[in-house]
């Protein structure tokens, strides 16, 4: 038991640090700009860190491709339940429905499959990773906002780095060692970026309705556990891929869906706030739990 909880420990103590650094960083007010950060890691180094990793990695392209349908999926079934737990509470889908969609499987997810899961982990939950942004930067827009706009969909660097993917995997191919080299190095950038903005933006919320904020988490955690038992039961998964599934159905919402929110709904802001916080807190005693018994 002791050498379990060392090694949980060893994969979870990491993450949090260095989220904390960020959170520090919003402490002692230092320049952070969490919108310049995040368009690099969108444009930059979540395309190169997914070339990269997936050109290397020896995973089935099947399998692969059956974790990013899981992954629709998974945010069709939180969608849904999410609809009707909304009104079941009588809250504003437009403000609460994408949070409960989309879980923070960049920022925490990835860094936590590498190091529970491995290289394959890691590579199936950038399949995870690629439908849910892909998500949130077009139905996480398209909700709160009230209106439909493809055009994010279309000029996303990551559609077009997932696809340069699928094909030199499938073709076993390789790109040339300079470049590889490169987008090694740009990669690179991602997870320990994605970590610091994590707890930048978390010291920077607030909440209003911490009551609320709790029955949502509850609420999401079990939707979580509902739809990733569903997920591997009905594409019978294993090993590396049954773990990337599960550790993402469990991730909290994203903070990336907070944006949109208080641009849109700033008047439910501190209550959308309030959940994401909460559930992010709640990660400290979901994964360590999930990591030891389930995954």
């Amino acid at each position: 038991m002791d050498h379990l909880f060392l090694n949980v420990l060893n994969v979870v103590l990491p993450v949090l640090i260095c989220a904390g650094i960020g959170y520090a960083l919003a402490a002692i007010k230092a320049p952070f700009d969490n919108k310049v950060i995040g368009g690099i890691v969108s444009r930059v180094g979540y395309p190169t860190l997914i070339i990269s990793h997936l050109s290397t990695t020896k995973i089935a392209v099947g399998t692969f491709l059956d974790v990013m349908t899981a992954a629709a999926l998974a945010i069709t079934g939180f969608g849904v339940l999410g609809f009707l737990v909304l009104k079941t509470m009588r809250l504003p889908v437009r403000a609460f429905l994408t949070p409960l969609m989309h879980g923070n499987v960049g920022n925490i997810g990835l860094p936590i499959a590498l190091l529970a899961l491995g290289d394959a982990g890691m590579a199936y939950t950038m399949g995870f990773v690629v439908v849910v942004l892909i998500s949130i930067f077009t139905v996480g827009m398209w909700i709160p906002a009230g209106e439909f706009s493809p055009r994010k969909l279309v000029t996303s660097p990551i559609i077009y780095a997932v696809i340069l993917s699928l094909i030199l995997m499938a073709s076993g191919s390789s790109l040339p060692q300079p470049l590889a080299k490169s987008f090694d190095i740009l990669g690179g950038l991602s997870i320990p970026l994605m970590l610091l903005t994590l707890g930048h933006t978390l010291a920077t919320l607030r909440i209003k309705s911490l009551g609320r904020a709790v029955l949502l988490t509850v609420l999401h955690l079990v939707m979580a556990i509902a739809i990733a038992s569903a997920l591997v039961w009905v594409f019978g998964f294993t090993g590396a891929e049954r773990g990337a599934v599960i550790l993402c159905c469990l991730m909290p919402s994203s903070v990336a869906t907070y944006l949109f929110i208080d641009q849109h709904v700033p008047e439910y802001g501190p209550d959308v706030a309030g959940f994401i916080l909460v559930s992010t807190l709640a990660t400290i005693i979901v994964l360590p739990v999930a990591l030891s018994y389930w995954i």
